[in-house]
């Protein structure tokens, strides 16, 4: 029990109208509550896990300082809750108290409940968070619920902080005196109170699960419960919902709304995942970077959405996620079952540290892209609370924040390590690329850390060394291209995110390891890609490739039998193309021009030299081998990547009209004869026995001596 020699002094002077102005005095100035329910108070098992939390985060101060004493004893709770809205509260808890925990403590002093009450220290924790709430709420009695289960501790602090609140609220408004402040929020250090005004509005990102639901179907989703979609969800109180412009698959909602989405099965079911965009400007990144067979490393991913999300992003490749630093394999069965309600399929864990993993590891052998997300101070986070239940369970990160800055000697400390994660992915000679992401606003965590990795690198191994890439996320706005100029990608903390950097390290590819595009489908082929698509068929021009190159290598070999057999064929032919040109020295003039128009339109074949100009046209064009053609082709080849596939043209000419020697009253009895001429685009002539007459130039007039010319018929195409 807590025993206190003044309290019963104190517990009859129980004056409502005291109290009500001492806490008006107290709180006067602070953030406006218009629209805000009045709080009633916390469960108390809320009260025990906020006091364990605090327990381990508090400001240790020296020993001359020191006033009140903390046990390290936890306290017991009757069930260990994983409900997360059950752990929001309690981190939102301790870490308020975290940050007043210097008032808090001189209320306690100045109010006589220290050292004039025999506490133990296992329970000055406690007393500390349930000081701030009630403060918070005005000093004003706690409304327990009926079904609620009473926690022995509690209800002792509680009966003590009851007895002496007119003294606490008098301590209170001294305290404010004291500092000249409106309200004790006024008290906090400036980046404090601009990181909780900035945390009020930063709105709620949540990344769709495409393993178990599309973007339409969220969207539809979505309309039906009532949210609209919008372009920005800045200062809206209604149910709506945006698209990032860095990241498709990242929906926006504003943060009035946590309450409503939590509940909904989108949440529930793991297709919507809630997360701070700068995890998801780090997977995205990666992405980019991939190719279809490229494994991921990554280190220090803190929340295990992290690695969903580069889980589903590259569900439809053939990589592997791998993830070090989980020591504990008692893990194993709860990670395998949350990956398995999630649909991620390609993760592997590594019970390793990162920094005691071998460049070498046969493992990591495909591992092409690390990603690193290393430890930082985090300043960049506006709500650091949200970051902590969404990204990792490390509760120093609250200690920084609560102080508005970090000391440079644990500053330094965090940029060594950093130096030395960074130094050791560099060393991995497979992986092509390091995405380097932090959430810190210091130079000396960001800039700095990357331009010394580079500096010292070791360039002995036979590898190509890195250099700082340009970012390979969208750029969409002109601050954003300002802040990226030097090739760093940055995101200044604001009222809609967070802080995040983000740094990209490549090198090129080994010439050793690189593949041929049948290589790459023959792989892709064998892991069952490309389902009804085949392979096995050659295009054409690999096929004139094998040709011509089996018929190099028989050149020399059978250049002799060649010879001979086109010798015997230029007589054979010659001796043809004699016989026929007696019979075709006088032809009909119609015909003629047929003959000739015709010879000359199966002449044209391209890049074909004529072996003999007294073999007939036709004859050429009928010729089932091509001797000359074949010798020509052995003696200079020509590249196959010059060849290119010329198609014929076609022009119908209109109707030529034949003349007769009849009088003009029978010929306009008689029926016309049409004669249509196919005409090809013309090339060099291949001169023949038959005479060919020449093609009129554009421009000029024919020469013709015959009656034809004097009835030339219009001709509306010149």
């Amino acid at each position: 029990m807590l025993n206190s020699t003044g309290e019963l002094e104190f517990s009859n002077e129980d004056n409502p109208e005291i109290i009500s102005q001492l806490a008006s005095l107290a709180l006067c100035g602070g953030k406006s509550s218009a629209g805000v329910p009045e709080k009633t108070g916390y469960p108390d098992s809320v009260y025990v896990m906020a006091a364990n939390i605090f327990q381990g985060i508090r400001i240790e101060k020296s020993a001359q300082k020191v006033l009140i004493k903390y046990g390290n004893e936890p306290l017991r709770s009757l069930s260990e809750s994983e409900d997360q809205s059950f752990r929001r509260l309690s981190y939102e808890l301790a870490f308020s108290a975290l940050k007043y925990q210097d008032i808090l403590e001189t209320m306690l002093i100045d109010s006589c409940i220290f050292p004039s009450t025999t506490i133990p220290d296992h329970l000055s924790s406690l007393i500390i968070v349930m000081l701030y709430d009630f403060q918070d709420r005005k000093f004003q009695t706690r409304v327990l619920s009926d079904n609620e289960e009473s926690i022995s501790e509690v209800q002792e602090v509680e009966n003590l902080l009851n007895s002496f609140k007119i003294k606490l609220a008098a301590a209170l408004a001294r305290c404010r005196i004291k500092h000249d402040a409106l309200s004790i929020y006024h008290i906090l250090p400036e980046t404090v109170r601009k990181q909780e005004l900035r945390a009020s509005t930063l709105p709620l990102y949540a990344w769709i699960n495409t393993c178990k639901i599309s973007p339409e179907e969220v969207y539809n989703n979505l309309k039906r419960r009532g949210y609209h979609k919008v372009k920005s969800v800045l200062h809206v109180d209604d149910k709506v919902f945006a698209v990032d412009q860095h990241c498709y698959d990242v929906l926006i909602f504003p943060s009035h709304l946590q309450n409503d989405l939590i509940n909904i099965d989108l949440f529930k079911d793991y297709k919507l995942i809630f997360q701070d965009k700068s995890r998801s400007l780090a997977v995205h990144s990666v992405k980019a970077l991939l190719n279809m067979d490229d494994d991921i490393l990554m280190v220090n991913t803190g929340s295990w959405y992290t690695v969903a999300h580069m889980s589903v992003l590259t569900n439809n490749n053939t990589s592997k996620v791998f993830v070090c630093g989980v020591q504990s394999q008692a893990k194993d069965p709860d990670l395998k079952t949350l990956f398995t309600k999630m649909g991620c399929k390609n993760i592997e864990i590594l019970h390793d540290l990162f920094i005691n993993i071998e460049s070498k590891d046969h493992r990591l052998q495909k591992v092409k892209v690390i990603l690193l997300l290393p430890r930082c101070s985090g300043l960049g986070v506006s709500n650091p609370v949200e970051f902590i239940l969404n990204e990792h369970e490390d509760t120093e990160f609250l200690k920084d924040h609560s102080q508005g800055g970090i000391s440079e000697d644990k500053l330094h400390i965090l940029a060594q390590q950093q130096y030395e994660q960074l130094t050791h992915a560099m060393k991995f000679t497979k992986a092509q690329a390091v995405v380097y992401c932090t959430c810190s606003v210091y130079p000396e965590e960001n800039e700095a850390v990357v331009k010394k990795a580079l500096e010292f690198q070791d360039l002995g191994n036979k590898v190509q060394p890195y250099r700082l890439s340009p970012p390979v996320l969208p750029l969409c706005s002109l601050k954003e291209i300002q802040l990226s100029t030097d090739k760093f990608f940055r995101v200044e903390p604001s009222e809609i995110t967070n802080g995040c950097f983000i740094s990209i390290l490549t090198r090129e590819r080994d010439p050793s390891e690189t593949v041929s595009v049948k290589d790459v489908l023959a792989r892709a082929a064998a892991k069952g890609l490309l389902e009804g698509i085949e392979l096995g068929k050659s295009s054409k021009r690999e096929k004139k490739k094998k040709k011509s190159k089996t018929s190099l290598t028989k050149a020399a070999t059978t250049d002799n039998g060649i010879q001979m057999k086109i010798a015997e064929f230029l007589n054979r032919e010659t001796k043809a193309s004699a016989n026929l040109s007696e019979t075709l020295t006088k032809p009909p003039l119609p015909q003629k021009n047929t003959a000739q128009v015709g010879a000359s339109s199966q002449t044209r074949k391209p890049n074909k030299l004529a072996p003999n100009p007294t073999v007939p046209t036709f004859m050429k064009s009928t010729c089932p081998s091509r001797p000359r053609e074949r010798q020509a082709h052995l003696m200079r080849p020509r590249p196959e990547d010059r060849m290119v596939a010329l198609k014929p043209i076609e022009i119908v000419l209109p109707p030529v009209f034949m003349p007769f020697s009849s009088p003009q009253g029978i010929r306009s009895q008689m029926p016309a004869q049409h004669f249509y001429c196919h005409w090809v685009a013309p090339k060099a002539l291949v001169p023949t026995s038959l005479p060919t007459p020449s093609l009129a130039r554009k421009g000029e007039k024919p020469k013709d001596d015959t009656p034809s010319s004097l009835l030339r018929p219009p001709r509306p195409w010149l």
